[in-house]
């Protein structure tokens, strides 16, 4: 049993997930404030004693890169402000694209962004559906690596649907994809895509039982919806029932709530690690909150119990 005090605290990009994770657990946030300057310098300011406790800290770090930076600052303020540990609960962990030199003369930014974690003092991350699961390596500090099957699962069984398929919408997600497919002894299907620039894909084929299945398309994100709509657009002409994407992260940038909008997705189930654009149409959008998970798994890590148990399935 832990005896130092545990404090859980919002960035500014997670205050809504992070309240309800206190909220699970049974506490109040932290009281936390963040100054901003005139030329958009900021300086996160924590508003109650913190020496001697264990400190989490709830931020997403999707664009812009304050959300990072903001996140830098409260670690390190936390660490000058005496805390016993500092661990950073990081629903989506931003940059994770950037995982491997694809081409020549770029960075790798996963790995600047897990230096610079480590830098500021953070002892501890937990996150959920990395983009890569290597970027575990990046870290010099343990990382629980969190699945989201543990939210999603239970809410495809409720679904109720037969002739089901399960499908990735690129090679990379393969993996992913054979976890559900077993879990719910479906069919495999993958598809292959060509791209000719970043965010736009300019062909794709699929291998796989399509026609008269209801399909369930997976990825850890979807950026602009370009992928997942074209592939939902091709399930749909090869004679497929249904398809609904499921995916951890909706980042959703440029024109995805439109492109969702206009596919012929039934649903598209994501998590509130990102908090979805309240100007925009949401109707096809089934929100699936991650507070109880990252709350159990907060629980167990304070007081230094196993969370392995808490899986459905790895992937």
């Amino acid at each position: 049993m832990a005896i130092h005090k545990l404090k859980i605290f919002a960035g500014s990009g997670s205050h809504e997930l992070a309240a309800k994770i206190a909220e699970s657990y049974g506490c109040e946030l932290g009281d936390l404030s963040v100054s901003r300057f005139s030329d958009g310098e900021f300086q996160p300011a924590f508003e109650e004693s913190i020496r001697g406790c264990t400190v989490f800290i709830v931020q997403s770090t999707p664009p812009p890169a304050e959300n990072l930076m903001e996140l830098l600052l409260m670690i390190d303020a936390a660490k000058r402000a005496s805390a016993y540990k500092v661990i950073a609960v990081i629903p989506y962990f931003g940059w994770a694209r950037q995982d491997r030199k694809d081409r020549p003369r770029v960075s790798i930014g996963a790995k600047l962004v897990a230096n610079l974690l480590v830098s500021a003092g953070v002892d501890r991350i937990i996150t959920m559906d990395l983009h890569a699961d290597q970027i575990q390596g990046f870290f010099d500090v343990p990382l629980d690596h969190i699945y989201a099957s543990r939210i999603f699962v239970p809410y495809i069984e409720s679904l109720g649907l037969e002739n089901l398929s399960v499908a990735t919408p690129d090679i990379g997600g393969a993996k992913r994809a054979n976890s559900y497919a077993s879990y719910f002894n479906a069919p495999l299907v993958i598809c292959h895509k060509h791209r000719n620039k970043p965010n736009e894909v300019a062909k794709m084929i699929a291998i796989g039982e399509v026609k008269d299945r209801n399909i369930i398309l997976l990825d850890d994100m979807i950026d602009t919806g370009g992928t997942i709509t074209k592939a939902a657009n091709m399930f749909m002409e090869m004679g497929a029932r249904s398809v609904r994407a499921v995916t951890t992260h909706p980042v959703l940038s440029g024109k995805a709530y439109e492109n969702l909008k206009e596919s012929q997705l039934a649903e598209v189930i994501v998590t509130d690690t990102i908090p979805l654009r309240t100007d925009k149409d949401t109707s096809k959008i089934t929100v699936l909150s991650t507070a109880d998970v990252f709350a159990d798994v907060i629980e167990r890590v304070h007081n230094y119990k196993e969370i392995s148990s808490q899986f459905v399935f790895v992937k």
